[in-house]
């Protein structure tokens, strides 16, 4: 149990100072533009699509889930800002991290863990160049900029599935719908969504490239990183989502819904 409990905190303690340390690059060593738009290239266009499969069939099932319940109570019109504070606090951001951590935290942490295990992280040294400014710093500031228009297009087109299901299927008509969306949905739930995703990106990031320079025994090594920056990351996300929504129900309270 003590071992368990050093190499979470020691595993914590590294993740810090990678974070330092990227944020410490930015400052001394400039940005990176090109790698940073490659990465931005990779991570938010290259993700659009599962996000965005994943956002619209979420609210779709979501959708169907509250209008079933609700219509037996005669509250069918409240389907529409139960499932738009729901995309936008919970399920667009969380759901979006997940799909971006098994999908681009799995590639940084076997590209850069390659790398590591072929010595040529050890080579950019010998050359002067920094690993984290080289390596982190563009995934870190391509996070910056591809999640939070992640979160958004999941959140967007899960609203869209939501009418779409909710007026086409179950005859809600449209104008009420849309009317009692926009009127129950401030801007503090879109805001505290898209800071959830910022959170998480970064979690991603640091996770990610921290399993993928610590790789070590081969294609075993590598293998074994990949798999637990997945999880790590994943883990991070979901038991982070829970204080963050502590915090954020404090600062941005959710308008009463009166139907």
């Amino acid at each position: 149990m003590k071992d368990a409990i050093r190499s979470t905190l020691s595993h914590l303690g590294q993740l810090v100072l990678l974070a330092a340390g990227s944020l410490a690059s930015l400052v001394t060593a400039g940005l990176r533009l090109r790698s940073a738009c490659s990465q931005v290239v990779s991570i938010g266009i290259g993700s659009q699509v599962v996000v965005i499969v994943t956002g619209a069939f979420t609210g779709a099932v979501f959708a169907a889930q509250a209008y079933y319940k609700f219509n037996e109570l005669g509250l069918g019109s409240a389907t529409g800002p139960v499932v738009s504070i729901a995309m936008c606090r919970e399920l667009g951001p969380v759901l979006a991290a997940l799909m971006v951590a098994g999908r681009m935290g799995a590639a940084m942490a076997a590209e850069i863990g390659t790398m590591r295990v072929t010595q040529q992280i050890d080579a950019l040294r010998a050359f002067g160049v920094d690993p984290v400014d080289y390596l982190v710093v563009p995934r870190f500031l391509a996070i910056l900029v591809s999640m939070p228009v992640l979160v958004a297009e999941a959140i967007w087109f899960g609203m869209i599935a939501a009418e779409v299901l909710t007026v086409e299927i179950f005859g809600v008509p449209a104008p009420w719908f849309r009317e009692q969306l926009i009127a129950h949905t401030q801007a503090s739930d879109v805001i505290s969504g898209l800071l959830k995703g910022l959170v998480f990106g970064l979690l991603i990031v640091l996770i990610s490239c921290h399993r993928g320079l610590h790789a070590s025994d081969g294609a075993v090594g590598v293998g074994r990183a990949t798999t637990r920056a997945v999880v790590d990351s994943s883990l991070a996300i979901l038991v982070v989502n829970f204080f963050l929504s502590l915090v954020f129900n404090r600062w941005f309270p959710t308008s009463s819904i009166d139907l």
